[in-house]
């Protein structure tokens, strides 16, 4: 653990007991929680501690090594905490079930806090607000909630489809794109429409998003994203690609507006993010800003990049 570099959580599993273990930057979530039966369990989700009937969750803190046996759980501070953390604030916006709790804080919570900033940063005049189903479903319902504007579903999402941004090719995310949304036609016919997105990362998901809705008669779609543009990728963990992938990479929100035809585009703020999670550090946010918690040697990056994709 003193000599590795970067994001990690370690389950151990031996002949008679589990390690659970966290990087000390804390990039991930990680925790541990007592079984009815007095046994443990630890997971990256507090809802799946939940599910199997856990109490006491508790978050494995960055640098500790937690060892899980039949009668006993024994904590170590195997590694101090990295000075300042750098947990992936791409959770909270987007990885993390809504029913997570993380940081003490709960992700669903956030996500609407997220939504009533966008609307306070951008108020819009539009009949309805929906979201994309389903990380930006609280942030839309916030959204509302702060404007005024009713919210609706817009989209109904093929949940057998994954997660299009990760696809390998672009042909694959844009053909995941058509079979992973139907609209509600009714919702949107001859109405202005607020779309809430969590993110734009390569820009292949909404603007086919933008023209579903305008097809099924929708009279304008402005979007909004809650976080900021994304113009790094990230080396800690996240496949978002090189920088020449991302949208947002040397591209001005009018000239993103253009490409995926929306009538309006606005993306929260740094601030207003981080307001939104409530705290102003101890997140990682070097796909916003560029400002990477370790060292990066992006010149290798690049060059093992290039060699890969030959």
């Amino acid at each position: 653990m003193e000599r590795w570099q970067g994001a990690y959580s370690l389950m151990v599993l031996t002949r008679d007991r589990v390690y659970a273990v966290r990087d000390p930057w804390g990039v991930r979530p990680l925790s541990v929680g007592l079984l009815p039966s007095g046994g443990t369990a630890a997971a990256s989700e507090t809802g799946a501690l939940r599910t199997l009937g856990c109490r006491a969750v508790r978050e494995i803190k960055p640098g500790e090594i937690v060892s899980l046996s039949d009668n006993a759980l024994v904590v170590t501070q195997a590694i101090q905490p990295k000075e300042p953390l750098a947990r992936c604030v791409f959770e909270m916006i987007y990885f993390s079930r809504p029913d997570a709790v993380w940081d003490g804080k709960s992700v669903h919570q956030v996500r609407q806090n997220l939504g009533r900033e966008l609307a306070r940063e951008f108020p819009t005049t539009a009949d309805v607000v929906i979201s994309v189903p389903d990380s930006s479903t609280p942030a839309a319902i916030g959204f509302a909630a702060e404007s005024g504007i009713p919210y609706n579903d817009g989209f109904i999402q093929n949940r057998y489809v994954g997660r299009t941004f990760i696809e390998p090719t672009d042909s694959l995310r844009k053909r995941g794109v058509a079979v992973k949304f139907n609209v509600i036609n009714e919702n949107v016919l001859g109405k202005r429409v607020i779309m809430i997105d969590d993110s734009i990362v390569r820009g292949n998901t909404t603007g086919p998003l933008i023209k579903l809705l305008k097809d099924a008669g929708a009279d304008e779609v402005h979007v909004r994203i809650t976080c900021p543009p994304i113009t790094n990728p990230c080396f800690l963990g996240v496949d978002m690609g090189a920088c020449e992938h991302l949208i947002a990479y040397k591209r001005t929100v009018d000239e993103i507006a253009k490409y995926i035809k929306a009538d309006s585009l606005y993306y929260l703020s740094l601030t207003g993010m981080m307001k939104a999670v409530g705290s102003q550090d101890g997140y990682c946010q070097a796909c916003f800003t560029g400002e990477h918690p370790l060292p990066v040697d992006l010149e290798t990056v690049k060059t093992g990049f290039e060699k890969n994709t030959r």
